[in-house]
């Protein structure tokens, strides 16, 4: 089965490519790589995932990758959390914050729906 790496503090301008190219060279097999963009931009926002092959033990590459210095900046690497599937985990539904005394009489919304989970 696949595994996922997160890898942060990535320099701006290396690509999916270079990213792929770098973990390949640490004596790991690459599945994925993707460095993530800014959707209205496109610039790198200094970090990305890269997905190891099947059999490649992640905790062996987190430690031989972990601090490593891609084009001058050290890496952090980590085991990348599963996506969270619906707005950062928590139940659909909620509100707006309420509209203070300035705005009192007409709609201000409510904070229904709210929950902590810790």
């Amino acid at each position: 089965m696949p595994q996922k790496l997160f890898v942060g503090n990535l320099p701006h301008q290396v690509t999916d490519t270079e990213l792929q190219e770098f973990v390949s060279a640490a004596g790991f097999q690459v599945a994925s790589a993707v460095v993530i963009r800014d959707k209205m931009t496109a610039q790198s926002r200094g970090f990305g995932f890269v997905e190891l092959a099947d059999g490649e033990d992640i905790k062996r590459a987190i430690a031989g990758l972990n601090g490593q210095s891609l084009q001058g900046r050290p890496l952090t690497v980590n085991e990348a959390s599963p996506p969270r599937s619906d707005f950062g985990g928590r139940p659909h539904g909620g509100g707006g914050g309420g509209g203070g005394e300035r705005y009192r009489g007409q709609s201000g919304g409510g904070g229904g729906g709210r929950r902590r989970d810790y």
